[in-house]
């Protein structure tokens, strides 16, 4: 006998047996029972939840010999074709793969003629949101009247990407996640069928890992059930799959509690070195930290904490406070976020346990706040507030240090100044020496010190280094009075007219001006 995975060993047949959906199944039913059958369906949810098993039964419920009728025999021959896809009237298309407009024109071909053997030219489009714009626009008029035997119903896992167009004109139904008891309760009925014995714990976990998928979770039970050799555990798992489990992370944490680093380095070795990934341990240690403040937070609901509280020993449940488990949970999805942008991954989760260390004495500022208010209480009731002593530290002499006086000589202010302050100003490197370099001459009156500039260039750059200079002053000349800067008076212009009179009686002759001489 061929081998059939469970997944399509267990596919629902009739609508009673599609698990978690009962909302869909009651008014699938109750629209067949009261020959409201719709034209256009839309059926929308996560993967592995049976929307296409209901599509599959609905088209069933329509075409049955006996039907329309909620309950389909599965006997006659229109069942039967359904149910091995070989059924002419019932067209199932992958709409990932036909996403053209011509994929759609060739079924708005198709309908024009009616069903061969059957009540209802049913076509069944999976993964309809694949669909491009064009296909979609030449799906409107078609799925807005079509002719009355034919019903098309379609699948998705984004319905938001169905356009509103499409979704407006199709009876909508959302198909929610598997609760995980429902999933654990069919995995067992699967193992007893399969004559496997399986721990409650194993199939616990694969029922969680599955997520809500119901065909996920055959897909991972059939993959444990080949290495189990009859008897699934969960010491297997962790071993086969190369998990992290629960005792290790327990024993890591644990190491955290007390403060020793050292231990949870090397737990964390041994998890590396059965070939755990880093992301995966980061993943694990956060599900485990989450785990521990919804406990803290008194949750007991195993389906919400992935776990059996009674697994985590008690010394850990009680040992971190909320806000400590709070700012471990975020330190741990931020570690997730920015490990696969790191130099090394590693480095960055060692670093993280390195400082969780050091969790159990963090305190948070609302604690902080409250024990400083219980402080303050205390001290003003007038209760006694035992000091620790102190010791007083032994008084050390210092010797002393005679501190000259700076003798300060104070400098003719001249032209001969100068260059001492322009080299004081190179040995420092400051900019300013290249300014005063273009001073042409420095003198002193009864106002102050004055230095004179060759060119209103040099006065703007002497006038943004004021400071610099004025300091300069202070420390090479002993000046600490006012300073002015200004520019240099132009010469006076000779009228060379009024040095020949023969110029300018010729100049005026001619009435003109005598603008340059030479001998």
């Amino acid at each position: 006998m061929v081998y059939e995975v469970t997944a399509r060993r267990r596919r629902p047949q009739l609508f009673d047996s599609l698990v978690g959906q009962q909302f869909v199944v009651s008014t699938l039913k109750n629209s067949i029972e009261q020959q409201r059958i719709a034209h256009a369906y839309l059926f929308s949810g996560p993967r592995g939840v049976g929307k296409t098993s209901a599509a599959r039964i609905l088209a069933k419920a329509l075409n049955c010999e006996k039907g329309p009728t909620p309950y389909p025999c599965g006997v006659c021959s229109h069942c039967l074709e359904i149910t091995r896809g070989s059924s002419p009237d019932v067209i199932e298309i992958d709409g990932a793969s036909n996403t053209s407009v011509n994929d759609v024109r060739v079924i708005r071909e198709e309908i024009l003629f009616p069903p061969q053997s059957s009540r209802y030219k049913i076509y069944i489009i999976d993964e309809v949101h694949m669909l491009s714009i064009s296909a979609f626009n030449a799906l409107l008029k078609t799925i807005e009247e079509p002719p009355a035997y034919v019903v098309f119903i379609f699948a998705t896992t984004e319905t938001h990407k169905v356009p509103a167009t499409i979704r407006s004109r199709c009876q909508q139904f959302l198909f929610q996640l598997i609760p995980l008891e429902i999933i654990k309760g069919l995995l067992k009925e699967v193992a007893v069928e399969m004559g496997v014995e399986a721990e409650d714990e194993a199939l616990f976990w694969i029922a969680k890992e599955a997520t809500g998928s119901m065909r996920d979770a055959y897909t991972l039970f059939d993959q444990v059930v080949a290495f189990s050799d009859g008897a699934i555990t969960l010491a297997k798992i962790e071993e086969k799959l190369s998990l992290s489990g629960l005792e290790n992370l327990s024993k890591l944490v644990a190491s955290l509690l007390n403060g020793e680093s050292g231990g949870a380095f090397d737990v964390l070795e041994e998890l590396l070195a059965r070939g755990i990934s880093v992301e995966q341990t980061i993943k694990d240690l956060g599900e485990y930290i989450r785990c521990l403040l919804l406990i803290k937070r008194g949750v007991t609901n195993e389906a919400l904490l992935g776990v059996n509280p009674k697994r985590i020993p008690q010394e850990i449940r009680e040992g971190f406070s909320e806000e400590q488990l709070e700012a471990a949970l975020e330190l741990f999805l931020e570690l997730y976020r920015n490990s696969r942008f790191s130099l090394n991954p590693r480095f960055e989760l060692e670093l993280a346990l390195s400082r969780l260390s050091n969790l159990s004495k963090m305190v948070s500022s609302a604690t902080l706040v409250e024990q400083l208010i219980a402080l303050k209480t205390t001290l003003a009731e007038g209760a006694e507030v035992v000091a620790t002593p102190t010791t007083t530290p032994p008084r050390v002499e210092v010797p002393k240090v005679e501190v000259k006086e700076k003798v300060v000589v104070v400098k003719e202010f001249n032209k001969a100044l100068l260059p001492e302050l322009i080299q004081a100003l190179a040995k420092e490197r400051q900019p300013a020496g290249m300014v005063l370099s273009q001073a042409s001459n420095l003198y002193r009156d009864a106002e102050g010190v004055k230095i004179v500039f060759s060119s209103a260039y040099a006065l703007d750059n002497a006038n943004q280094n004021k400071d610099v200079l004025i300091n300069l002053l202070q420390r090479v000349a002993g000046y600490e009075g006012r300073v002015d800067f200004l520019k240099e008076a132009p010469p006076p212009v000779v009228n060379e007219q009024e040095k020949d009179p023969l110029l300018k009686e010729i100049a005026s002759m001619f009435r003109g001006e005598v603008l340059e001489t030479h001998s």
